[in-house]
């Protein structure tokens, strides 16, 4: 399986047209495409391939680039797309639905640091899964040559089940555990399904 991440950002004045592309999209492409809570100019897609050759044949497709032509001209910077393949996935399909509370969190180490960085996630996503509340809790990880950054895609019933995963024990070991290794700032954003 191929996960691919693409990060959007569109200039304020053209939210509206930048969620009418992105509906567009997900109609062509079946993604799943989510809306920052904070900032909601900001966007993520989430899409599953089932190989390379089914991404490659999406990312050589009429609409792909139709969607982006379209989004260069409304966009506050390029889209940013990350392929990744599946690190720690579980292995229940549920429904993601309305009302549900999606995280997105980029996870970024020095090469050197990925392999203890791998461990840290598989033992948080086993813990996180079981959490009440909890819908999806996956890590995925980029294809070489960035096998040093990781995406988590986690799901939650709503805000009191990601609050109490947040202060769970288990969520604040990993953070205590990855801080001194991160390349990057803890990258976590809360997203609403785009309806």
């Amino acid at each position: 399986m191929i996960y691919v991440v693409t990060y959007i950002d569109v200039q304020s004045g053209s939210t509206t047209e930048g969620i009418e592309l992105l509906k567009q999209y997900r109609e062509a492409s079946g993604a799943e495409v989510f809306q920052e809570t904070c900032r909601p100019n900001r966007f993520v897609i989430v899409e599953t391939w089932k190989d390379e050759s089914s991404f490659q044949s999406h990312e050589t497709a009429a609409h792909t680039a139709s969607f982006r032509a379209s989004l260069r001209a409304i966009q506050n910077s390029p889209h940013d797309q990350r392929v990744h393949q599946g690190f720690s996935v579980g292995t229940e399909l549920r429904p993601l639905g309305a009302g549900k509370v999606f995280v997105v969190t980029h996870v970024d180490v020095p090469p050197a640091r990925k392999d203890e960085t791998g461990v840290l996630l598989t033992s948080l996503a086993e813990q996180s899964r079981k959490e009440n509340g909890n819908v999806v809790y996956d890590v995925f990880q980029q294809k070489a040559p960035r096998t040093n950054h990781f995406t988590v895609f986690a799901t939650w019933n709503n805000d009191e089940a990601f609050a109490s995963h947040e202060m769970q024990p288990h969520t604040r070991q990993f953070r205590e555990a990855l801080a001194p290794m991160l390349g990057a700032p803890y990258d976590e954003r809360l997203y609403s399904r785009l309806s």
